[in-house]
């Protein structure tokens, strides 16, 4: 089959010379499904020849299992018939569906907010690395404010709510094979603090070739050539993983009924009492299984994921299931007015559940690939928050845009570091001294991409309180006590080098050229 030079799943094969006979004789759709059992039967026969490969018992049963959510995933990908959504059903979602956030707060908070934290779990996504802000290892130890890490802050925000409250919520992080070793080693200096940690794993499923849809590693190992093989299958596994981990189990019978999911870049995802106790006082027959957390879109986040109805249930929509004709129009700020901020309240009952009757039906991401040696592969992924589909009394609650603060660039990394936020027991917030609620738009270079970098730019974070809009670009750096007001643009072109002086304050101003700053 390889000759065909397949790009979607099987239906290219269609095209290929010398098969017109077999099509005629059975019709199209049953030639179809004799090369998705083929294509299936293979991979089978791949992937066992891959556990064999294994040398211990442990690591082949993990592997087993992980393989066991592929095969699945691999199955439904050869399914696919076409786009996952049909744009003329795309309905707005009612007007109950998605709660604003004022209205949920109003409630007030009861006297024992005690009772419901300890029916909480906090869960962080850390499976991703550093890698496009120029670190080595897991993201969530690269410094963002006063030396402390993200997962310093994370730490911080659980172990104050459990002192005020006298509670016991854990902390859960979800690892993938790229950061677990780096986390696990970090973890010891967080002994003594007054939270629980567990870590368990994402799932590790394997590349395949664009071609022929096979696996392109030979064995289960992660050395050499072979790490290129191995992907960790996006934040949607994460219902399988904590199932499987025995984690979610555990937590059950400790009498936790809910998961605060978050990616752990997002400084803005805290606990908020509000939602949770929205969630936990819900009459028993109209249980809340599952709360999306989002905000109104910006410019900035035309390409966010937005809440839909679909078939009579609310659905998270993509932009990767949108057909192209219609791009635009799920850009536009005046149809798709929100967007997910991918903090979410799930019941772990309701996981359990829908694990248990395999009806989590979560929509596959194709992600293609270049390795390093030019070979074309293709990884196949979900996103946690698409299951919601699935969960019963689903609903929306759109949140202040504070609860959605991201670091992403050293753009980012530059506003939280700064004066615009205050830090008190892990939580950022904006500082009172800032007129405007709106935080600045901020664009750095590609000479402040690394955090080195950035880092060695600045002498000190200017003054941002009153700033509108930064840019930079080029060889520029800045000295002490800088302060940046209005709109700031500072470009310094190929070959030119641009110090701003200790002290300067720049206000509504354009600075080009060559600016050097020697000492004497």
């Amino acid at each position: 089959f390889t000759k065909c030079k397949t790009l979607s799943p099987i239906f290219h094969y269609l095209a290929c010379p010398g098969l017109s006979k077999g099509v005629a004789k059975g019709g199209m759709a049953q030639f179809q499904e004799m090369m998705r059992q083929q294509l299936e039967s293979s991979m089978h026969t791949e992937l066992e020849k891959l556990l064999d490969t294994t040398t211990g018992e442990a690591e082949r049963e993990v592997s087993r299992k992980d393989f066991e959510g592929f095969k699945n995933l691999f199955h439904r990908f050869l399914q696919v018939k076409g786009p996952s959504v049909e744009w003329i059903k795309i309905q707005r979602p009612p007007e109950d569906s998605i709660q604003p956030f004022d209205k949920i707060a109003a409630r007030g908070l009861p006297d024992n907010v005690a009772d419901s934290l300890n029916k909480l779990v906090v869960v962080k996504l850390n499976g991703g690395l550093g890698t496009s802000m120029g670190c080595k290892g897991p993201k969530s130890l690269i410094s963002v404010r006063n030396e402390n890490t993200f997962l310093d802050l994370t730490v911080q925000q659980i172990e104050h709510l459990n002192k005020t409250y006298n509670t016991d919520v854990p902390l859960v992080l979800m690892n993938s094979f790229n950061t677990d070793e780096d986390t696990k080693k970090i973890l010891q200096k967080y002994t003594h603090h007054r939270v629980k940690i567990h870590t368990f794993n994402q799932s590790r499923y394997p590349r395949i070739n664009k071609e022929s849809l096979l696996p392109v590693s030979t064995n289960l190992s992660m050395n050499g050539q072979n790490t290129e093989g191995w992907y960790p299958p996006g934040h949607g596994d994460i219902y399988a993983s904590f199932y499987n981990s025995g984690l979610l189990d555990q937590l059950i019978v400790q009498g936790k009924e809910y998961i605060f999911v978050s990616n752990i870049d997002n400084l803005g995802a805290t606990v908020d009492l509000h939602i949770l106790h929205h969630l936990v006082s819900q009459p028993n027959g109209k249980r809340c299984e599952f709360i999306m957390e989002v905000t109104d879109k910006t410019r900035a986040d035309v390409k966010g994921g937005t809440l839909i109805q679909y078939d009579g249930k609310l659905r998270l929509l993509e932009i990767a299931q949108v057909p192209k004709a219609h791009v635009d129009e799920f850009k536009s700020v005046s149809k798709f007015k929100i967007f997910n901020t991918n903090n979410l309240w799930i019941s772990l009952a309701a996981i359990k559940r829908l694990q248990e009757q395999k009806a989590m039906d979560l929509e596959i991401i194709v992600n293609p690939k270049t390795l390093d040696g030019g070979q074309n592969v293709v990884q196949l992924e979900t996103a946690v928050g698409a299951a919601i589909k699935c969960f019963d009394n689903a609903l929306g609650i759109n949140v202040p845009r504070s609860r959605f603060l991201p670091v992403k660039t050293t753009s980012d990394l530059l506003l939280v570091m700064s004066n615009l936020y205050s830090l008190e027991a892990g939580s950022l917030t904006m500082s009172p001294k800032r007129e405007f609620p709106t935080t600045p738009h901020v664009k750095l270079g590609s000479s402040f991409t690394k955090v080195q970098e950035y880092v060695n730019r600045f002498e000190s974070i200017p003054d941002m309180l009153e700033l509108d809009h930064l840019t930079v670009s080029g060889d520029v750096t800045f000295g002490k006590n800088v302060s940046l007001k209005g709109t700031v643009i500072i470009i310094a072109n190929h070959g030119d080098r641009i110090d701003i002086p200790a002290g300067s304050m720049l206000e509504n101003k354009i600075v080009s050229g060559n600016l050097r700053i020697m000492d004497h």
